[in-house]
């Protein structure tokens, strides 16, 4: 078999088996590279405070990388732009975020963003946003996915930036921030409890490398199709090699005055049974 392996045809299908396997290689193994996600920040990054302007720029998807920040911006609350997102879960409690659009000091294009300013146990109408000039420190979050529902709803399920966008028609980063502490210019509190609302607190996210199967998966694929690749080559090199012997077989077999294997040839003489029928 070695012999029919060395035939020029075959060496140059062995190479070109071997470059598809390579590739298939290749791409089992950016597979397993994207099976794992990056852990986020540790919290010695993330716990210190560090201006919303400097981390973060709007119109941008907000990576791992950004996430779970505690940040600080100036800035003040628009009026009358309240919204409530339900189903938040508070000391055990569910009920309902209050979240407003903070027009952010220094932002380009004077940009927004959403604030988580507390959480309270109805769907009641919320006091109003403190007024003039504030800042606030929060954790800065990526956006939530938008849900679909009826419309009538006096709250939203979720906390999709690009629906808020069309909510308040304000251009708004693509996270929001759920706020940790809101002072005014004269250093008094502007928080949740200044205006009967309860903290929400959001702890750093913990620090796991999740994994992707479904990655993982298509990495043994690849592995597997780049084996086929090999095999399949090896299949038609024996098959080959088959033919060959057989080939052989029936001309030894000639050369020794013994018809090969096969179909009997055809005679011009009448069978016993035609005989006996005439």
């Amino acid at each position: 078999m070695l012999k029919t392996a060395l035939k020029p045809r075959w060496i140059l299908a062995l190479l070109g088996a071997l470059a598809v396997a390579t590739g298939f290689v290749l791409l089992s193994q950016w597979q397993f590279s994207r099976s794992q996600d990056a852990p986020p920040p540790p919290p010695s990054t993330t716990e210190r405070t560090v201006p919303l302007t400097e981390h973060f720029e709007p119109a941008v998807d907000m990576m791992a990388s950004k996430a779970d920040q505690i940040v600080s911006a100036e800035g003040s609350f628009l009026p009358g732009k309240q919204v409530l997102v339900r189903g938040r879960i508070n000391d055990g409690a569910t009920g309902y975020w209050v979240v407003a659009p903070f027009a952010v000091s220094g932002a380009p294009d004077a940009n927004t963003i959403p604030v988580v300013r507390g959480w309270q146990p109805t769907d009641a109408v919320p006091r109003p946003a403190p007024a003039g000039k504030l800042e606030l420190t929060g954790r800065l979050l990526p956006t939530e996915a938008p849900i679909d529902e009826t419309t009538g709803a006096s709250s939203y399920p979720s906390l999709s930036v690009a629906q808020l966008i069309n909510v308040w028609d304000v251009p708004s980063y693509s996270g929001f921030v759920v706020a940790n502490e809101v002072t005014g210019t004269n250093g008094e509190s502007a928080g949740a409890r200044s205006t009967g609302l309860d903290p929400v607190q959001v702890g750093p996210q913990p620090q796991e490398q999740p994994l992707n199967w479904l990655n993982i998966f298509y990495g043994i694929e690849w592995v597997v199709f780049a084996g086929f690749a090999v095999f399949l080559w090896y299949r038609l090199v024996a098959d080959d090699h088959r033919r060959q012997l057989e080939d052989a077989a029936d001309e030894a077999a000639l050369a020794a005055g013994f018809a090969p294997a096969g179909p009997f040839p055809e005679t011009d003489q009448p069978s016993e049974t035609t005989k006996e029928n005439q």
